[in-house]
């Protein structure tokens, strides 16, 4: 289905976006000396180097036709891309709806989806077990650091 020289050169690919990002953005903050001591990019600008060059490297491997794990045919099947994306999607969709609903009402939704839906869990447990996960997130954040989580568009609705 998905063979292993299309992974690796994915996975080149977006560590190397990653690590211009991190290069890009450590020029703006600044890389070197200054009258105070090290620059606040020099180490993030290092490490985006680092990263780009162990991108650059994956990428020549999994282009290089004679590369031993890049001639593998299949590396992932139907089946284990299904498990994959049953990890995958319900984390990226709690992640773009922190913005409209908020972080403890999306860690509410998402640990009863991820218990209630596949029947892991019953109902009632599922139910528990979310109430108690955006009760922590609250209390934790909220009251002992006092460092506000994304309330989101929703709570701000109601005034909160």
């Amino acid at each position: 289905m998905i063979s292993r020289r299309a992974l690796e050169l994915a996975t080149a690919i977006l560590t190397g976006g990653f690590g211009v990002a991190v290069v890009v953005q450590s020029l703006d903050n600044g890389i070197g000396w200054s009258s105070a001591g090290v620059d606040s990019g020099t180490f993030p600008f290092l490490t985006g180097v680092i990263i780009v060059a162990g991108s650059l490297y994956n990428l020549a491997r999994g282009v290089v036709p004679g590369a031993r794990l890049a001639s593998v045919p299949i590396a992932i099947t139907s089946i284990e891309l299904r498990r994959l994306a049953g990890l995958f999607v319900p984390a990226a969709i709690f992640v773009a709806a922190i913005p409209l609903l908020g972080m403890y009402l999306a860690s509410a939704i998402y640990v009863f989806a991820v218990l209630a839906i596949p029947r892991h869990q019953s109902v009632l447990r599922s139910a528990i077990a979310a109430a108690a996960t955006a009760l922590a997130l609250y209390v934790v954040f909220e009251r002992m650091f006092q460092v506000s989580l994304p309330h989101g568009a929703f709570a701000a609705a109601f005034g909160f």
